[in-house]
């Protein structure tokens, strides 16, 4: 094992974990946003919001994630329309059609965890709300969201997970993340097991800390579960023991 090699190889793929947190971060958020509205699309009640919402879902759950980022980047430029559009200066980016992939790919997986938590959340607690005098919107906000949250939580941190790992196809539209740089290092080098050691303790590195802060924030939000401290009664000086 040359470790001088080794310690070059992670200088070098550290430079890249910046676009990969990136990638990541920016397709997490926008595909939150997007499943919970493909998750209200379905329990709406309202037919063709639903059945938009099952197509969707069944189109990229359905279809590798590598054909979605080939589509979106070398498909979208075949249509006129869109090289003419206010879009085409993002579109043409290679960046942000990986982007684009990743959260049209991670909402279809994270819409159906949270329609599955928005289920789970007990109709007593609904009632109880409506019988405060709670509007729909304040029992949305304050009741039904916040305990949709905390069921989909442990499914949702998968998710984040799997996109983390995602953003290594990216590399094949000329992105130099992580993934990139490693193929990069091994076209030269021709040193395929030690880089991608390396660049695999790397995205373990990372997943390790996005765990922990999933395990935090459902700490957090599940102050039920805590174990309660035992409650000690003060004594004074001058009690007996």
């Amino acid at each position: 094992m040359d470790w001088n090699f080794l310690s070059e190889t992670f200088v070098s793929l550290i430079a890249a974990i910046p676009l990969t947190l990136s990638l990541a971060g920016l397709s997490i958020l926008f595909g939150a946003a997007l499943a919970l509205a493909l998750a209200m699309a379905r329990l709406s009640g309202v037919a063709v919001l639903d059945w938009f919402a099952r197509f969707y879902v069944f189109m990229f759950r359905g279809t590798p994630l590598l054909v979605q980022i080939f589509l979106i980047y070398y498909g979208l430029g075949q249509f006129p329309a869109i090289r003419h559009s206010i879009l085409w200066p993002i579109l043409r980016q290679p960046y942000w059609c990986a982007v684009l992939a990743l959260t049209l790919n991670t909402a279809a997986y994270a819409s159906e965890i949270i329609r599955g938590g928005l289920l789970s959340v007990p109709h007593g607690q609904v009632e109880a709300a409506r019988a405060c005098g709670m509007g729909r919107f304040m029992q949305f906000r304050r009741i039904i969201l916040p305990l949709a949250i905390r069921q989909a939580l442990p499914g949702y941190g998968n998710e984040m997970i799997s996109m983390v790992k995602a953003t290594s196809l990216a590399s094949i539209i000329t992105l130099m993340e992580v993934t990139g740089v490693a193929a990069k290092i091994i076209s030269e080098t021709y040193r395929a097991i030690e880089v991608f050691v390396v660049a695999g303790a790397i995205y373990l590195a990372i997943n390790f800390v996005l765990t922990r802060l999933v395990q935090l924030l459902e700490y957090w939000l599940s102050p039920h579960l805590r174990e309660p401290r035992p409650f000690l009664i003060p004594t004074t000086e001058g009690d007996a023991p």
